[in-house]
């Protein structure tokens, strides 16, 4: 079985395709129609205001994305297909980025061995070990540096 979450996209996409003029709503194929039938979740109740825009309405993304994919595959122009493939890439390079930014690999490693200092330890035995010891700052420094952060104040 579908998962809940696209088994009530499916519940949206009907309810929204059933508001087509005929003649769009039969350019959609009887088979993919059939398939929102047989996975959609029939306790879910969902309806839309006909009389308001479908921007406005509370669609889910799934829906939403569905939505977009009949418009791609059955009622766009060519014209319209460059366009909206040109929309999507660009969103998707702006979550990339953000998720670049968020997760960014080197500030990860860099804020894992902020704390950390490398020091040399010298054996009875006259070798020299190396050691990574943690440095933790005191409640006092931390609060000094939030404060400083607040003011936006460099240390």
């Amino acid at each position: 079985m579908i998962n809940t979450i696209y088994a009530k996209a499916y519940t949206e996409v009907l309810e929204i395709i059933k508001h087509f003029p005929e003649e769009e709503y039969n350019k959609i194929p009887k088979e993919k129609i059939e398939f929102y039938k047989d996975n959609r979740d029939k306790d879910y109740n969902f309806t839309i205001n006909p009389e308001i825009d479908l921007s406005e309405q509370n669609i889910s993304k799934e829906a939403n994305a569905i939505i977009v994919n009949l418009f791609i595959d059955y009622f766009a122009t060519e014209e319209q297909k460059v366009k909206i493939k040109e929309i999507l890439d660009l969103n998707q390079k702006k979550e990339e980025q953000e998720k670049r930014e968020k997760y960014n690999p080197d500030d990860i490693f860099k804020k894992a061995n902020k704390n950390k200092e490398i020091t040399n330890i010298e054996t009875s035995d006259g070798n020299t070990n190396t050691a990574l010891i943690e440095y933790k700052e005191s409640f006092f420094a931390r609060l000094k540096n939030f404060i400083f952060k607040i003011l936006h104040i460099s240390k």
